[in-house]
């Protein structure tokens, strides 16, 4: 079983910054992908970013320029920093990590971005 808890999210006016952080527990191997996804009201999840363990990462190309993906292995942990935020951005971002075929969910994270 793994645990993802993320933290971080709120309320920011729009050219702000947030940074978002998950932790997973549980049984992590020691390659996996981590990553953000995030689902507006009445829109389907979707990719924000994933960064694998070795360190490549993938972005949307909407955030890209604005949102960094990173980790730290040691403490199986995923952060995203998100600059230039806009009302667009706007959603629930949910934490995801992928090992042996199997993907894990947090919990999700409001981030909301006023104009």
């Amino acid at each position: 079983q793994v645990q993802l808890v993320e933290s971080g999210g709120g309320l920011v006016q729009a050219g702000g910054s947030l940074r978002l952080s998950c932790a997973a527990s549980g049984r992590i191997f020691s390659i996996n992908t981590m990553g953000w996804y995030r689902q507006a009201p009445g829109k389907q999840r979707e990719l924000v970013a994933a960064i694998t363990s070795g360190g490549n990462t993938n972005y949307a190309d909407s955030v890209k320029g604005r949102f960094t993906i990173s980790r730290d292995n040691a403490k199986n942990t995923v952060y995203l920093q998100m600059n230039s935020l806009k009302p667009e951005d706007t959603a629930v971002y949910y934490c995801n990590i992928r090992q042996v075929g199997i993907g894990s969910w947090g919990q999700g994270t409001q981030v909301t971005v006023s104009s």
